[in-house]
């Protein structure tokens, strides 16, 4: 129901059953979700997705349109006037994000339809992501879990990859791909990195392996695929299992073959930074039946596909995937290619501007795979720390990150394994130089221009 003076610009989706109160204005573009009540004379902004109540005279922004301020106008106060304290807002709002979900209505819409249905987990929508993330890789079998390190742990316990085993794995990676090994007792032996796109070093990896040797954990660094050639080639000769790490990698492509294809089972994540997001999640792909049956009986407690309810055929965890983050994951994977190409234009948009400064090095792309861009990593010269430019850069309202911090230095990698500085010298070395600037789908020029003069400014004032 609207009452009287209501303003809806093109394209305002008014969902159902919505009550509007007197005066309200809606921008182009914005969606209120049904059974949701307007309080009079608000703003709903350009673009925004109202996913609540919104009490009078507020000016609810973002989607979803979470961030509802109060605003201090009058029942006769001009459209235009209402419309200016909007993009005032918004101008306060608008630092630049480190990262930052692609959402709009059809993602709202999918979950809350699954919230109607009352089925909220083990239910359809867990089945319909699998399918279509298979499809898309171009893998047999999908698991969906509720995190990328469920994935992981799952499929080395799958794997059989027990007490005295050894995994090598590198160091430059998220300490998820270290602790899934830890957690089967098995132990993790460090692999360093190549100097251009830090990735596992084939060379390194070979002089590593010894007879306890089980399996290669590979990752896929930044979503630029590992030289998988040569690793197929090591890990045949020594009959060596392989988990790739694929996290960052969905969509990536290795002379002309998806990341998620190579090895015994890969894994891709959905946290909110990467290429799409149910929130929290992740899935295990792989051609091998057995592993795919395993890994869906462990997620689930350890019961049989088949089998009863409360009957379990072998130890089992709580990994399971809900509805509502799969019906997330299957309105974003529908989008994929599209917020593919975005973040190769912010790439390149970053490329450009960074052109030329031979204090930084961007981030290197071979010319036989596809980068499927999930963080963009800059490498300072020989000679910078990025300590202190972070510091600076964060002085100056630019957030930013220091990707990674090699995991055999860290404190409890340390006490259990009694790794030392120097063991991976390239490794080390290009951990202290490596900082992940903002990066988004929807990241803009001229926010870019924005971070790119205060990481010249920070190097210079260093």
């Amino acid at each position: 129901m609207l009452e009287d003076f209501v303003s809806l610009m093109p394209s305002t989706n008014l969902a159902g059953d919505v009550n509007v109160g007197c005066g309200c204005y809606f921008g182009l573009n914005s969606s209120v979700i049904n059974r949701t009540e307007i309080g009079m004379w608000s703003v709903i902004g350009v673009g925004s997705v109202v996913v609540r109540d919104a009490p009078s005279k507020v000016i609810s922004v973002e989607v979803p349109a979470i961030t509802m301020k109060k605003m201090n106008y009058g029942a006769c106060e001009r459209p235009d006037r209402i419309i200016s304290l909007l993009r005032k807002e918004n101008d306060n709002m608008d630092n630049v994000r480190l990262a930052s979900p692609d959402l709009d209505d059809s993602d709202i819409l999918a979950v809350v339809d699954v919230l109607r249905s009352g089925r909220l987990a083990l239910g359809p929508k867990s089945r319909e992501f699998e399918q279509m993330i298979s499809d898309y890789v171009g893998v047999k079998h999908a698991v969906a879990v509720n995190s990328g390190t469920s994935a992981l742990h799952l499929i080395v316990r799958a794997l059989g990859i027990g007490p005295g085993d050894e995994v090598l794995v590198p160091s430059f990676t998220f300490a998820a791909s270290v602790n899934a090994i830890i957690y089967e007792g098995a132990v993790p032996v460090f692999v360093d990195i190549e100097p251009e796109t830090y990735n596992l070093d084939h060379r390194d990896l070979e002089q590593k392996i010894t007879s306890r040797t089980k399996a290669i954990m590979v990752v896929d660094v930044f979503g630029h695929p590992a030289e998988w050639n040569d690793i197929l080639r090591i890990a045949g000769k020594y009959n060596l299992h392989i988990v790739d790490d694929s996290c960052e990698a969905l969509g990536a492509e290795y002379k002309g073959s998806k990341v998620g294809q190579f090895g015994d089972a890969a894994v891709f994540a959905f946290y909110p930074n990467k290429q799409i997001t149910t929130g929290e999640g992740g899935i295990v792909v792989t051609n091998d039946e057995d592993i795919a049956r395993l890994c869906r009986s462990m997620r689930n407690q350890g019961r049989g596909e088949m089998g009863v309810w409360l009957q379990h055929q072998r130890l089992g965890y709580n990994y399971r995937m809900d509805e509502m983050s799969a019906a997330l994951g299957v309105s974003q994977l529908k989008k994929i290619e599209k917020f593919l190409m975005k973040r190769e234009q912010v790439a390149r948009w970053y490329n450009e501007r960074l052109s030329g400064l031979d204090w930084v090095i961007p981030p290197v792309v071979k010319d036989y795979v596809r980068k499927s861009w999930f963080v963009y990593v800059i490498t300072l010269a020989e000679g910078l720390e990025r300590e202190p430019v972070m510091k600076e850069l964060e002085r100056q309202g630019v957030p930013c990150r220091g990707y990674f911090s090699p995991v055999h230095l860290q404190p409890y990698i340390r006490d259990y394994l009694g790794s030392l500085e120097g063991d991976l010298p390239t490794t080390e070395s290009v951990a202290r130089r490596t900082i992940a600037l903002p990066f988004h789908n929807n990241l803009r020029p001229e926010e870019i221009d924005i971070v790119v003069d205060a990481l010249k400014n920070a190097v210079t004032n260093l």
